[in-house]
């Protein structure tokens, strides 16, 4: 990716503006309720000793033999063993203290892994030794789904319940809504878009489209992902990244002056192959758009807070190739990761919620049609095939 700033470009306007705490402008912002933030991520390895046993975890419970793991893991070998997530998650962490200590925000944030170290039970114990009780957590994954959303409330649940069983203090734990319509990560991610456009041969770049692309999942998670305005209990997965991709192709057109045909694409499928997933697949995708004439192809990885494994190889290495196969012009824009105005971003959505647990009604930052999100999962949201309890909803 070119390190030259992004070309400059009208902003999309917010629909709703964002509350900064306090009572007036010399007023510290205000996160109380709220003791501390957990930053909550997927993990990955750092070494090549820790891809099986990071396969191990990921896969916990499923009764997949070792070998096989070794050979799912061979994305993670081509890359020395080491997944760039924890990295981007230290950089994010640096990113959100710096910002919380430069906007007056006294707020320790702290970081745990569902399947690598730091684990969150290890971080939860942490954060509870430390006497924090009221927490707020940012997961970094930005859409409602069952991996993306309930999953980890299970993962808090759990370790919530270790703790109890410790007879260690437990501290009452919130989830941040959903974030993938804020400005502060919409923005970012039209910036990236606008770069890579600017990456492509000249004379290939008007013509240029857009791919948006996120993680494949079932189509019954996909269906009883929710809810979300006007789509009932169900479809928010689907809904929340088409709103986001309207937002940004939008954005493209007014700072281009280019109206670009775009669709929102799938990649990282990882299921059986009886099982149906969300289609098209990035490469399909590419096959299909060349064969029709595409002069070029930008791939937009808005399901993506951060250029982890699944980018790097899906897109950048597996999709890459299959352009090159085809002789398609292709960039990739680069993801939020710990840009300043995500973690900005962050604090703004601190602050709203920590209003709203005061009883105030803040006024809530979001771009497009749908809106902001709630700030409770309700009983039954993103179910799994196997009941689990879950922390910070109504069940």
């Amino acid at each position: 990716m070119s390190d030259q700033p992004a070309p400059s470009h009208p902003a999309p306007a917010a629909e709703h503006t964002a509350v900064r705490g306090g009572a007036g402008p010399a007023a510290l912002p205000d996160a109380g309720p709220y003791d501390a933030l957990l930053l909550l991520s997927f993990g990955g390895p750092e070494g090549p000793d820790d891809v099986v046993p990071f396969l191990e975890n990921v896969t916990r419970g499923r009764g997949i033999p070792r070998e096989r793991l070794k050979e799912v893991g061979r994305h993670y070998f081509l890359f020395g063993g080491v997944s760039p997530i924890n990295a981007q998650n230290r950089e994010l962490l640096h990113a959100l203290r710096k910002d919380f200590a430069e906007a007056g925000l006294d707020l320790p944030v702290y970081w745990g892994n569902r399947n690598w170290a730091p684990y969150l039970t290890d971080t939860l114990r942490e954060i509870s030794a430390a006497g924090h009780r009221r927490v707020l957590v940012l997961a970094t994954s930005a859409y409602a789904s069952y991996s993306g959303c309930r999953q980890y409330r299970e993962n808090l649940a759990a370790a919530m319940s270790a703790l109890a069983d410790e007879g260690r203090p437990v501290p009452r734990v919130d989830k941040l809504r959903h974030y993938f319509n804020h400005p502060g990560f919409v923005q970012p991610m039209v910036d990236a878009t606008l770069t890579a456009l600017a990456e492509l041969p000249a004379g290939v770049r008007e013509g240029a489209r857009l791919a948006f692309t996120t993680h494949s999942i079932p189509v019954s998670a996909a269906d009883t992902s929710g809810p979300v305005a006007g789509h009932g209990s169900g479809g928010a997965y689907v809904a929340q990244h088409m709103d986001v991709a309207r937002v940004v192709a939008e954005a493209v057109r007014q700072a281009t002056g280019v109206e670009r045909p775009w669709e929102l694409v799938y990649q990282s499928r990882s299921g059986a192959p009886h099982i149906p997933w969300l289609e098209p697949d990035i490469c399909d995708h590419l096959e299909e758009v060349h064969a029709a004439g595409a002069q070029a192809v930008v791939m937009v990885p808005i399901g993506f807070v951060s250029d982890h494994m699944e980018v790097k190889y899906d897109l950048d290495t597996e999709a890459a190739a299959k352009a090159a196969e085809l002789g398609l012009p292709v960039s990739r824009a680069a993801t939020v990761g710990a840009d300043p105005r995500f973690a900005a971003a962050v604090r703004d959505l601190v602050l709203e919620r920590a209003a709203a647990e005061r009883g105030r009604t803040p006024e809530r930052c979001a771009l497009g049609a749908l809106g902001p999100s709630h700030d409770v999962c309700p009983a039954g949201c993103c179910p799994a095939r196997t009941p689990a309890p879950a922390a910070a909803g109504t069940d």
